[in-house]
C-alpha cells in the first residue's frame, strides 16, 4: 500500500469514530437537558413567581390590614417597620411584635387591588 492511502483510511476511520463519539454525547445528554428543563418549568418557575407575590403581599402590608401570621395568629396591622409588624389581637387588644417574614397572608382586599372575575 502506498503511505498516501494508509494515511487517508486512517484518517476516515478517526473521523467516523470522532462522529460516532459526539453522537453518544448527544444521546447522553439529551435526558439530561431535558429533565433540567421540566424541573425549571415544574419547580423552579412556579416558586419564583410564589416569592415574588409573597414579596409583593409583604412590601404592601398597609396599618388596619388584617393579617395572619404562620403560627395561625390573626391580627390586625397597628405599625409597619422595616423588618417588624405591631398586630393587635383579640378583643382584649393583646399587641404581638412580629417579624414581617412571618406573614402568611394578608386578608385586606385594597381598592388598587385587580380583582378576578370567575365566569361560570
Amino acid at each position: 500500500m502506498d503511505l498516501i492511502t494508509l494515511l487517508a483510511a486512517t484518517a476516515d476511520d478517526a473521523s467516523v469514530a470522532q462522529a460516532g463519539t459526539w453522537q453518544q454525547m448527544l444521546v447522553t445528554f439529551i435526558p439530561l437537558v431535558l429533565m433540567l428543563v421540566v424541573f425549571y418549568f415544574l419547580l423552579i418557575r412556579p416558586e419564583k413567581k410564589r416569592a415574588a407575590k409573597m414579596k409583593e403581599m409583604l412590601d404592601n402590608l398597609q396599618v388596619a390590614d388584617e393579617v395572619i401570621t404562620t403560627g395561625g395568629i390573626i391580627g390586625r396591622v397597628l405599625k409597619v417597620t422595616e423588618d417588624t409588624v405591631l398586630l393587635e389581637t383579640g378583643s382584649d387588644r393583646t399587641r404581638i411584635r412580629i417579624l414581617r417574614s412571618s406573614i402568611a397572608e394578608n386578608r385586606t382586599v385594597h381598592e388598587n387591588v385587580e380583582t378576578v372575575t370567575i365566569k361560570k
